[in-house]
């Protein structure tokens, strides 16, 4: 049975007042190499099934949501009455809405699922294969992962909502050691079908990065001049904006609530300048090579999300605009509470700075003396208040002095609030696709620009490698 034809026959299959269905088909390929040698490679495929059942209470609307892998034919009437059973017992939802009944951006109901298969990896592993070739030759050793996954999604509604979306998703993280595993270095890409990832470049630059770290020099805790790549910068802003939650901040929970005013709290700061530059934290549907969803694709109702707004179109949204916050996540319902736009979430981010942006190798070139990381890791939540994040630093942090790297020095523990290095930027460099490393697993769709803090606080000295 098609993902299509088991939607049909479990909204066919209801007795709810109304009934979402959502059929997501992924297929996968994966390539996994450790000391120049491939070990493992595998193809996976899987199949899920959301019913959401809707039942008129005369108090409002209750819902049961029910979700399973691997659902056959004749398993799916037991889906559609678990979800019922659900409903039954629920209290009437806060978020209850009129559904959608229609999309400009159907996509094709009727055509097979897209899929992925090893093939994806047929100019990849070639040059993957070079690349461990010219690292024995040094003595370097190459580790990682390359993940390709296609998930198409379909989406149909009792009030006859027909949507489709084919979403491929794919990275590549790679490892560089030295012979006697005394130094690595990292680098990642996300790709949306392997044709774009350059391996040579890639092993270029972990090569230069080893070569760096041939001299040690040990720095104590403090605040430094520091370069923040673009994959760095990209962990800081999505955890930025997974923390942007409109309903949260008009309830004075976290960092973009509005600030007392007469003894008053409530409200957010949106309107308010969160930058010393004019930057721009957006996200958007079609933007290039980052292509995600164009509708709400919700299986679970929360804060910034509600399952009555699957299908609501998605548009090119600006977060952040001339450096002043303009927008939050928001579903219709807490849109209603916060008397703000509705402005979804969208499964990508994208950040610029003022025009003439640099390379990040002219921004090295540029610094007296500072610090150049590679990636943070570990990356946690000390305050929602004013989001102060702690983590590490990871996989090369080298000394810059007088524009030029002049060695590697011990890894750091950092605390910094992503929000506040926004108000101490000193420069943005050119946005480039990126991936960001610690969130890779869960987001891979960013575009960001390297940065330079004028005193990012280093708080401690780590022993992580």
């Amino acid at each position: 049975m098609t993902p299509q034809e088991s939607v049909e026959r479990a909204l066919a299959l209801s007795r709810a007042d109304d009934c979402i269905v959502i059929a997501d088909e992924s297929s996968g390929a994966n390539l996994r190499w450790a000391g120049n040698t491939l070990t493992t490679n595998g193809v996976s495929r899987s199949r899920r099934l959301t019913v959401i059942a809707l039942r008129n209470t005369g108090d409002g609307v209750s819902t049961g949501v029910v979700s399973r892998a691997g659902v056959g034919p004749d398993q799916i009437e037991d889906l559609v009455r678990a979800a019922e059973r659900v409903a039954a017992d629920s209290e009437p939802a806060e978020d209850a809405a009129p559904l959608i009944t229609e999309s400009a951006e159907a996509g094709d109901w009727t055509g097979t699922p897209a899929e992925t298969s090893i093939g994806v990896f047929a100019g990849f592993a070639p040059a993957l294969g070079e690349a461990f070739a010219a690292a024995a030759s040094t003595g370097r050793k190459l580790y990682g992962f390359a993940h390709h996954e296609m998930t198409s999604t379909f989406v149909g509604s009792s009030t006859g909502l027909r949507l489709r979306h084919d979403q491929p998703t794919g990275k590549v993280e790679i490892n560089a050691k030295t012979g006697d595993m005394s130094s690595s270095a990292w680098t990642g890409v996300s790709t949306r079908d392997f044709t774009d990832v350059d391996v040579t470049a890639l092993t270029a630059e972990l090569t230069r990065r080893l070569d760096w770290g041939k001299r040690r020099v040990a720095l104590p805790a403090g605040r430094y001049e520091t370069l923040l790549p673009p994959s760095a910068v990209a962990d800081l802003m999505t955890y930025l904006y997974w923390s942007a939650g409109a309903r949260a901040a008009h309830e004075g929970r976290t960092v973009f609530s509005a600030r007392e005013r007469n003894g008053d709290a409530g409200g957010t700061r949106v309107g308010e300048t969160l930058a010393n530059l004019p930057i721009r934290l957006y996200s958007d549907p079609g933007a290039e090579g980052l292509e995600c969803a164009p509708f709400a694709i919700n299986h679970a109702s929360g804060g910034d999300s509600s399952v009555f707004d699957n299908g609501v179109p998605l548009r090119p949204t600006d977060w952040i605009a001339n450096g002043r916050l303009s927008a939050l996540l928001q579903s219709r319902h807490s849109a209603s509470l916060t008397g703000l736009p509705l402005t979804p979430e969208i499964d990508n981010l994208l950040m610029s700075g003022p025009a003439g942006g640099a390379p990040l190798d002219e921004m090295v070139a540029r610094t007296e003396r500072g610090l150049l990381l590679t990636c943070l890791w570990y990356i946690r939540e000390v305050d929602p208040q004013t989001l102060l994040l702690t983590g590490l630093t990871r996989d090369g942090v080298y000394l810059v002095e007088d524009g030029e790297v002049v060695g590697e020095v011990n890894n750091f523990r950092f605390n910094e609030s992503p929000v506040d290095l926004l108000s101490r930027l000193a420069e943005v460099g050119e946005t480039r696709r990126t991936l960001p490393r610690e969130w890779s697993d869960y987001f891979t769709r960013a575009a960001m620009p390297a940065i330079r803090i004028p005193d990012f606080n280093m708080s401690t000295v780590s022993q992580a490698s």
